[in-house]
């Protein structure tokens, strides 16, 4: 065989070598089951029963080995940046929403499960049994300025002011209506009744039954709404069903502006003591009697 052809052939054969070393050195593509691998998806942490509001607490992340329909993805870039946008969206998906149906710990939390505030079928999911719905305005100060969130706790307070006739300690009382509702929705009021009166920045949506709607229709009335947050501690956990109205009023009682400013008792004019009526006395003369007050 010439020496050219041998040549040749060695040539050809180092060639095939090398090529088939450069392509083993490129990055090689995942399998389908591999990218699916790295993917996380949605899951409840404990038993969350029908109708419960989801939160950051009631929701967990799980590895899988393959994807269904209907379950909230997280991808393998998310999980790298717990920041990342895609992961924000999924989570907003599902906090504020509610249960359709009963879930165990570990079960897919699906987008056909689950109910979202503004839903057309929403109310008649969250709501308990025998429960009603009720929306107000509140007053932009303490609970209601933004903290507040579906499935939270909250009392509410009436502050009203009177006329000028009153004494100044007692021209402004606050005072416990309702406590322990059930949040269901917060929302923000539109731009023009936000303009009209700025006092009420929200409407808050509340569990309650029909005697705790009637007294806050009569509150709204009388003077301002305002939301205070209760503490989650002693509740049991978000498994726990609550029935409106089984909470007590225990210690309420009004706190007038005498009680918060004592400089008010100061300011006010002294206080003049009105005399008591003098007795009438009665004095006959003859056949006549004529009434007479006591010097």
């Amino acid at each position: 065989m010439p020496a050219k052809t041998i040549l040749t052939i060695l040539f050809l054969i180092s060639l095939g070598v090398a090529v088939t070393v450069f392509l083993h050195a490129l990055p090689q593509p995942l399998g389908a089951d591999a990218a699916t691998a790295s993917n996380e998806i949605l899951v409840a942490t404990g038993t969350l029963p029908a109708g419960i509001l989801l939160r950051a607490k009631d929701v967990t992340w799980q590895r899988i080995t393959r994807s269904e329909p209907g379950q909230i993805l997280r991808s393998s870039n998310a999980i790298n940046n717990a920041r990342a946008e895609a992961e924000q969206e999924a989570l907003g998906e599902v906090y504020g929403a509610a249960l359709r149906i009963r879930l165990m710990a570990g079960e897919p939390i699906r987008r056909a499960a689950i109910v979202k505030p503004g839903d057309r079928d929403f109310l008649r999911v969250v709501l308990s049994p025998t429960a009603r719905a009720i929306a107000i305005p509140v007053a932009t100060g303490g609970a209601s300025t933004g903290i507040l969130y579906p499935g939270d706790r909250v009392d509410v307070i009436l502050t009203q002011s009177f006329r000028n006739d009153m004494p100044l300690t007692r021209r402004s009382v606050s005072e416990t209506v309702v406590e322990s509702l059930r949040v269901l929705a917060v929302d923000s009021t539109d731009v023009k009744s936000a303009s009209t009166n700025n006092s009420f920045g929200r409407t808050v949506t509340l569990e309650v039954t029909p005697e705790q709607a009637e007294k806050i229709n009569v509150a709204t009335e009388l003077g301002k709404l305002s939301l205070t947050l209760r503490s989650n501690s002693g509740t049991g956990g978000s498994a726990v069903t609550y029935f409106p109205g089984s909470a007590k009023m225990a210690g309420v009682r009004s706190t007038w502006a005498g009680d918060v400013s004592p400089a008010l008792g100061d300011a006010a004019p002294p206080h003049q003591p009105i005399p008591p009526e003098r007795a009438a006395i009665e004095v006959i003369h003859g056949t006549k009697s004529v009434a007479v007050k006591a010097p």
